[in-house]
């Protein structure tokens, strides 16, 4: 009897497989479809960065010392209207470097980043920098200020694109687009947009910022999102 009962179970789990695997089979087995969104934005950068170096130099047999160099910049910063504190060291630990500059004499320097919001802005440093003698200068970078909801923006067309597009070659087919099965998000992408490291590192002759107005490249947000959705 005892053994009787336990083919009885066995034969029950047995069956109960079956019948969960007939399930799965037929869930994977529904039509769907598996379509791709993208979108792109391009977007004008609000924050400019700047790399600039200061050191020390000789006029005639006179000194320049940073310390006075750096008094000198921030006066013409402010003067422009620049808020002196996006003005900082590159480092939050740096110190003087010794450096070798055209004499035997060991110079040195101090390495500072500026952050501005805009082009007229950049050629306005730039002018001041040459009035000063300050010629090592770069751009480093550019970014958004906005640039965590802009990103969400774009997700949110490139999803909107995939339903767009699911809808309608389900439509050439007569059929429509049903709920949602899974969603893959590659996330939002930036195309680095480095000057530092680059070829496009700024004159600073006077003459390039008087009459011509710096143009800056645009920042492009990509997204592209994979959907997967039943077919009704």
């Amino acid at each position: 009897m005892i053994k009787l009962r336990l083919f009885v179970v066995a034969i029950a789990v047995f069956i109960g497989h079956i019948v969960s695997g007939q399930t799965l089979i037929a869930q994977e087995e529904k039509p769907h479809i598996d379509v791709v969104g993208t979108a792109e934005m391009e977007i004008v950068p609000d924050e400019i960065y700047l790399s600039i170096i200061i050191k020390e130099r000789y006029e005639g047999k006179e000194k320049i010392d940073v310390e006075s160099q750096e008094v000198q910049l921030r006066n013409s910063l402010k003067e422009i209207g620049v808020n002196l504190n996006n003005f900082y060291l590159s480092d939050a630990n740096a110190d003087f470097v010794k450096i070798k500059w055209r004499t035997k004499d060991l110079l040195s320097q101090k390495d500072y980043t500026l952050k501005v919001d805009g082009a007229t802005t950049v050629g306005k440093v730039f002018m001041q920098l040459d009035k000063l003698k300050i010629y090592d200068a770069s751009i480093w970078k550019v970014y958004h200020s906005k640039m965590d909801s802009l990103k969400k923006e774009t997700n949110i067309k490139a999803i909107k694109a995939a339903k767009e597009k699911a809808d309608y070659l389900l439509s050439a087919l007569g059929e429509q687009t049903g709920k949602v099965i899974w969603v893959n998000d590659s996330g939002a992408s930036l195309s680095p947009v480095l000057y530092a490291n680059s070829n496009e590192r700024l004159d600073l002759s006077y003459g390039k910022f008087k009459n011509d107005e710096l143009q800056f490249q645009k920042i492009k947000i990509s997204a592209s999102i994979q959907v997967k959705f039943y077919i009704k």
